[in-house]
């Protein structure tokens, strides 16, 4: 039996597509529209259904998903905990281990690719304070936040993916938990892997490091305030040293404003204002674990501001400043400009004086705390050259356990079955904004707008498959080649089908395609309809061959200096792992018949 004109034009759309993502000239959220708009233009998406991928939950769940994800790297609290875990940590198994098992657990309730966000600086930080090179870390993170994310539905899209198809088959969807069956101890499994695997990484690999490290930039000096509720007052300079990597005290400010250089042994009292040199992030943790305020951190102009938002940004000053030569006093930034200057930069100082003492010239680096509707024109008015943004987040308040706490909540909920996936996240999302975790901006920022992009136009390409018989037909195909195979090797017949298409084909088209594929392959052979669809959730979100299937893997390619062909030496043996150990663990736990 030949194939029908409509079939025909649904592959061709299907190969076209295939086609360009695997090119890589256009970006694929441009591909998947310009797929949608052909699909609808001959026919195989009927006009009035060509939009209603826009309105399935699982756009909703995502959006939402990565909205919360951004208030809690926004806190701070998880990248604090795991340097803290990794203090005094020399072994590279040892950190590969407790950085991939922090990404793996936390991506199976934040969206992974967030939760990789979150951990890629300190992996960086690690592998330049260990004099390593970051291509040891990195992969590995990309690799355990990818199987991390199957331990849940909202961990990966595969699964809110697969979820979605369940529904369309059997008319119920997969609830949060089911996926933990399998996707925990593949998770543990990989995880341990990984502790010994990244021997198989190159190990001489630089990267291009993100665009804000092109430049390099001296320790910033500033100060910082002992409050009277800080752990640190009686104890010593040497125990504040302790606390955050590379902090050096140069001086202490007391007895009305006598400036004094300190011993190691002195003590800290309340009320001592402390000029220290160190990173930004070293920084950012003695605000927010040791009790110290940042003494130029006073509030701004009292005028109404309705939406505006207070920023943190770093820029130079150029030979024109009107700054150079004065002192951050005599220039009265804060009455002239209602900017604070929060750190100073510059190459070789050592000055143990006050921040406000410093007499500014062409070339230092300086940390300004503003509005944001009116930083730029503040900059230009000083003759300063902003650099790139590095998020710095001096000066703002730490949200802590709040976001984790309304994640936690959601979670309760969905798990109990008192609101859907897409009610419970949407929720989160909306009180993470309201109680101010994160700024309409910063929301809007950490929606992946491509992602839902191309999930809306595939939606209703994926539906005209099915509608077209293509779907029936490719799964009768694969019945065929079941047939002859026990089940559980049809079963892994479909997983490795799955793992071998997502690298050519987004991990969400590849679900989208492959899930009603498997639908009808376990119908054929008269198996349930589960266990092939986790099949192909866990087989499409193992992308472990490339750096284009997911954008985890990409994200990770420039940073860690790694090359296309570097990717299969360590995931090609995972990639076996997850073969040879997930179809059993699915079988066991989602029987065939």
């Amino acid at each position: 039996m030949g194939l029908t004109t409509p079939q025909l034009v649904s592959i061709a759309i299907v190969v076209a597509m295939l086609v360009f993502f695997v090119w890589d000239r256009w970006r694929y959220d441009v591909v998947a529209l310009g797929a949608l708009l052909v699909a609808v233009a001959t026919g195989i998406v009927p006009q009035e259904k060509a939009f209603d991928g826009f309105s399935e939950p699982i756009i909703v769940v995502i959006a939402s998903v990565l909205v919360v994800s951004r208030a809690i790297a926004r806190s701070g609290i998880l990248d604090r905990a795991v340097r803290r875990m990794l203090k005094g940590i020399d072994s590279v198994s040892l950190q590969v281990s407790v950085l991939s098992g922090a990404v793996a657990l936390l991506s199976a309730f934040v969206k992974n690719v967030g939760t990789l966000a979150i951990f890629i600086p300190i992996a960086v930080q690690v592998a330049r304070r260990s004099k390593r090179s970051p291509s040891l870390y990195l992969m590995p993170l990309s690799f355990a936040s990818l199987i991390g994310g199957t331990i849940t539905q909202i961990g990966t899209s595969p699964n809110l993916l697969i979820s979605s198809v369940r529904k369309d088959v059997t008319g119920t969807s997969f609830s949060l938990l089911d996926f933990a069956w399998v996707g925990l101890p593949l998770t543990l499994l990989v995880v341990a892997f990984l502790t010994v695997g990244w021997r198989l990484l190159p190990r001489d690999r630089q990267g291009t490091g993100a665009a804000e490290d092109k430049f390099s930039i001296d320790n910033y000096t500033t100060e910082l305030t002992v409050d009277a509720s800080s752990p640190l007052v009686g104890k010593t300079i040497a125990d504040l040293e302790a606390t955050a990597d590379d902090i050096v005290v140069l001086a202490v400010t007391r007895e009305g404003g006598h400036n004094y250089i300190p011993s190691p042994h002195w003590r800290l009292y309340a009320d001592d204002i402390i000029t220290v040199k160190a990173e930004p992030s070293g920084v950012k943790d003695l605000v927010a674990d040791a009790g110290l305020k940042l003494e130029p951190a006073r509030a701004l102009g009292e005028a109404e501001r309705g939406q505006d938002e207070i920023v943190t940004v770093e820029a130079i000053v150029t030979a024109l400043s009107p700054l150079v030569g004065q002192t951050p006093k005599s220039a009265n930034l804060r009455r002239l400009y209602d900017v604070n200057l929060l750190a100073l930069s510059r190459a070789g100082l050592q000055r143990a004086q006050r921040l406000n003492a410093h007499e500014f010239r062409p070339g230092d680096v300086v940390v300004l705390q503003g509005w944001e509707s009116s930083i730029n024109l503040t900059l230009q008015d000083l003759g300063l050259l902003p650099l790139a943004d590095r998020s710095l987040a001096l000066g703002k308040e730490r949200e802590g356990l709040l976001p984790l706490g309304i994640l936690a909540a959601a979670l309760v909920l969905v798990a109990a079955k008192v609101v859907t996936v897409a009610v419970g996240f949407f929720a989160a999302a909306v009180i993470v904004v309201v109680l101010k975790q994160v700024s309409l901006k910063q929301a809007y920022e950490a929606i992946e707008g491509p992602v839902l992009v191309m999930l809306g136009s595939l939606i209703p390409v994926a539906h005209g498959l099915q509608a077209t018989g293509v779907t029936d037909l490719l799964g009768q195909q694969l019945a065929r080649v079941g047939s002859t195979l026990p089940g559980y090797a049809a079963l892994g017949l479909v997983m490795a089908t799955a793992m071998v298409l997502t690298p050519f084909l987004h991990h969400a088209a590849a679900v989208l395609m492959l899930g009603p594929v498997a639908a009808v392959v376990a119908k054929s052979l008269g198996y349930h309809t589960d266990p092939f669809l986790m099949a192909v959730a866990l087989g499409c979100a193992s992308d472990f061959l490339t750096p284009i299937g997911h954008q985890n893997n990409l994200l990770v390619m420039g940073p860690g200096g790694y090359r296309f062909g570097d990717y299969w030496r360590l995931g090609l043996p995972i990639s076996i792992l997850v073969l040879v150990v997930g179809t059993p663990l699915i079988m066991f736990f989602w029987p065939l018949k």
